[in-house]
């Protein structure tokens, strides 16, 4: 299987707003649309952002988005005011999870964030997705906060 991992462009809005739906759970999952107008406004927002957002994709050679995900730099007053990085909305084709993609996608964003001089990467997760905390852990992350949302 041939992969490439790149940064997102707006062709890709359909393939990745389509993945993120399939995995959509708890409250986000009545949020979400199949209307593609809002998430148009805030990727072309993510691309004007340059080097503070991205959105990073995983592809077969054929185009076929597998695997996706938004990294950004936060900028900050702890650690000694260096940034950093944050990895939203990780998704992963069901049809294709335990193949190493999301691992490579993982890689290319903490080199990515290593390389805009963050000092850590943090993600959060649905604390229901067991096996993505799994994941997380197996790549190193620790379980070192508690997360809280409030819906507006």
């Amino acid at each position: 299987m041939s992969i490439e991992i790149r940064v997102a462009v707006l062709e890709d809005l359909p393939q990745i707003v389509a993945l993120m739906n399939a995995g959509a759970v708890g409250a986000r999952a009545q949020l979400e649309s199949t209307d593609l107008a809002s998430y148009q406004r805030a990727f072309l927002e993510i691309l004007q952002a340059d080097e503070v957002d991205i959105y990073v994709l995983c592809e077969l050679g054929n185009g076929h988005v597998l695997a996706t995900c938004q990294l950004t730099l936060e900028k900050g007053l702890a650690f000694q005011g260096r940034s950093r990085a944050s990895v939203e909305s990780m998704h992963t084709r069901a049809s294709h999870r335990g193949q190493g993609l999301g691992r490579a996608l993982l890689q290319y964003v903490i080199e990515v964030a290593r390389a805009r001089g963050a000092v850590l990467v943090q993600l959060t997760s649905n604390a229901t997705r067991a096996d993505a905390h799994r994941f997380y852990l197996r790549e190193g992350f620790e379980q070192t906060h508690l997360g809280f949302k409030l819906m507006l």
